[in-house]
């Protein structure tokens, strides 16, 4: 791919710094693209939510599909920074709220969670075809990013998307867990950790009284997922949720061109995990590691569009 390599933007110089970056620098301003709300009402009552943006001009467009990661939604500022490269590249762009997220909450009994491919594949068929003429592509931001990887294992072939990509996705999600749970990460745990019970209790939750004990009691995202997420999704806990939906059980059975973008300082994200992948098995898969850019930062020297951006739009550019 012609990219640069990356250079922290300054003051952001280090990966914790390019991490809370994404609290502190402006999002880009949308206002110049025609938007509206696309409602997705699932097969199981629930309805996400999503806004489109439509590139200018009328020549024919490829639709990208930004999927935010944990705690996030269509309106984080990765995403609405992405959506702002990807359509000044021509493309249209939806910006998807997983299920329980942002405005999706009150619409929305359940709650999204790393192995629910099966909202992505359902969203895919929801979407108007006339949105899909041209071609899909997909781009998952952390939590989101495991999501669309299983989904890409699991569709093999038959994937409705023509490529995709993946910034900072957790590929195997008990390693992390406990990687994040390190003490140098407290305060992002904590952070985290508030942020998804408070999410997951909001109005709209369709919670039983356990179910709602066992999110306030859970002093650990891994607690929160052996009392809620795992019991609730028909795993045995913890860990069984995390073996059976961990993005490295799916990796080799991916057939479309596929980027997968990391830094080696991310805090949250261990990037061992990345360099202990065999990714000659499977070459429909491009590893990209970067020696930094911390956990979804990338904010790069003398550009404006995050190094991710840049390196999706020249991973696209080579691959379609």
């Amino acid at each position: 791919m012609q990219l640069k390599p990356f250079r922290p933007r300054f003051p952001w110089l280090t990966g914790d710094l390019q991490t809370i970056a994404n609290r502190f620098v402006a999002p880009a301003n949308l206002a110049g693209y025609e938007a509206r709300e696309i409602r997705l009402p699932m097969a199981d009552g629930d309805t996400l939510l999503a806004t489109l943006h439509l590139a200018r001009g009328t020549t024919a467009k490829l639709l990208a599909i930004l999927i935010h990661g944990l705690t996030g939604s269509a309106d984080s500022n990765y995403i609405r920074n992405s959506a702002a490269h990807l359509l000044s590249l021509g493309h249209n762009v939806l910006r998807l709220n997983l299920r329980g997220a942002g405005p999706s909450r009150s619409l929305c009994k359940g709650q999204y969670y790393a192995g629910r491919s099966q909202d992505l594949r359902e969203v895919l068929t929801l979407l108007p075809a006339e949105l899909k003429a041209h071609g899909m592509i997909a781009i998952g931001y952390s939590l989101g990013g495991a999501m669309l990887l299983k989904y890409l294992g699991e569709e093999g072939e038959g994937a409705e998307l023509r490529a995709a990509a993946t910034v900072s996705a957790p590929i195997d999600l008990s390693v992390t867990c406990k990687w994040m749970q390190r003490t140098r990460n407290q305060i992002y745990h904590a952070y985290i950790l508030g942020h998804m019970k408070s999410d997951a209790t909001a109005p709209g939750a369709e919670l039983t009284p356990e179910e709602r004990a066992g999110i306030l009691r859970s002093r650990s995202v891994w607690e929160y997922d052996e009392f809620f997420i795992g019991p609730r999704h028909g795993f045995a806990g913890a860990e069984d949720y995390y073996e059976k939906n961990k993005p490295l059980r799916f990796l080799p059975g991916i057939r479309i061109p596929t980027l997968l973008i990391a830094a080696a300082d991310d805090p949250w994200i261990p990037v061992s995990t990345y360099r202990g992948f065999d990714w000659n098995s499977n070459p429909a898969l491009t590893p990209l590691l970067s020696s930094g850019g911390g956990h979804v930062g990338f904010y790069a020297a003398d550009d404006k569009a995050a190094w991710s951006d840049r390196a999706i739009e020249s991973f696209l550019a080579e691959k379609l």
